[in-house]
């Protein structure tokens, strides 16, 4: 997936200035040389969140990606359990 040139903190703030009625949302994407259709992706992925609640979603990814990660090899570890048991 290609990264894109803003980070998420210049994301949220540009769609803080649609939410606070700054500027329109043409405008908005006018300006920052999107297209309409990042603008509500950012806003369906982003909307509604300051900056703080960004820190916390992105420990609470990183966290469930090791208990996933965890989960994964202890199904493995049981799976390989079974098949020495069954031999046996």
């Amino acid at each position: 997936m290609k990264k894109s040139k803003y980070s998420e903190q210049q994301i949220i703030s540009l769609l803080k200035e649609v939410e606070l009625g700054a500027n329109k949302v043409a405008d908005v994407y006018r300006k920052y040389g999107i297209s309409e259709a990042t603008y509500y992706k950012w806003k369906a992925a982003y909307g509604g969140m300051d900056v703080s609640q960004l820190g916390q979603l992105r420990a609470l990814q990183a966290e469930n990606a090791k208990l996933k990660k965890m989960y994964a090899e202890l199904a493995v570890h049981d799976a390989l359990q079974d098949v020495v048991e069954k031999k046996l």
